[in-house]
């Protein structure tokens, strides 16, 4: 494989890193301190906040050009191509992009609440009644319903036999609760805690026992989405 010299560079992670320098053959690379990888910005601090930033301006970008081509306010329009067009941003890659400030993912949320704000009639509702009346989940629910369908499918389906790997499990029998606890790792740095076998691991601990032990897929997510909506 051939590397094109002036489109590589280093990016440096870690708050101790020595910053070495590197070369490609004689060629001295450059340091970078945010780069693109699948459409994903990543920094030099693994945050996400420039991805948000990219994301929400691409969302808000669209949600104007429909706002100002769309003469219909009707739900089911506004709804089709929110979902369509607009969605497909804000959930990009979501496992990885995951936002662990408040403030990014405040960001994301006010892209879906001025979406759900153009739908006539529900102008004059607060944020959470115009989910509720048109059925959807906050985006921080959405990534939490996908984080626990990805554990379940994880410790459920082909790859159970190896799950000691990715979610470890809690090695007693006398545990409250749905009796399939993972463990919950020790971790030194805050960044880790947004990693997905550290954040899904406390929401999976509190389900209860019907729900974990659904014999198929179809089953959990149903039991969940009934869960999640009395979820505050």
């Amino acid at each position: 494989m051939k590397f094109i010299k002036g489109e590589c560079r280093v990016l440096h992670l870690g708050r101790n890193n020595p910053r070495h320098q590197y070369r490609l053959e004689v060629n001295l690379l450059r340091s970078s301190s945010v780069e693109k990888d699948l459409e994903v910005l990543v920094d030099n601090k693994l945050s996400m906040s420039q991805q948000c930033a990219l994301v929400a301006k691409k969302a808000n970008g669209i949600l104007g050009g429909i706002k100002k081509s769309v003469a219909s306010r009707s739900r089911e329009v506004i709804l089709l191509l929110s979902s369509a067009l607009v969605r497909p941003h804000l959930k990009f890659c979501v496992q990885f992009q995951a936002p662990q400030f408040k403030i990014d993912r405040e960001l994301l949320e006010r892209v879906q609440r001025r979406a759900t704000r153009m739908i006539r009639g529900l102008e004059h509702l607060l944020c959470e009644e115009r989910l509720r009346e048109l059925g959807l989940f906050s985006l921080e629910k959405r990534s939490l319903r996908g984080d626990l369908i990805n554990a379940y499918k994880y410790l459920k389906g082909r790859c159970q036999e190896d799950e000691t790997r990715l979610l470890s499990v809690v090695p007693s029998d006398r545990t409250r609760g749905n009796g399939h606890k993972r463990k919950h790792r020790k971790f030194c740095l805050n960044m880790r805690k947004n990693f997905f076998t550290l954040r899904v691991t406390e929401h999976w601990k509190r389900l209860p026992r019907e729900v974990v032990e659904s014999p198929s897929l179809e089953i959990f997510k149903t039991c969940l989405d009934m869960i999640l909506c009395n979820l505050l």
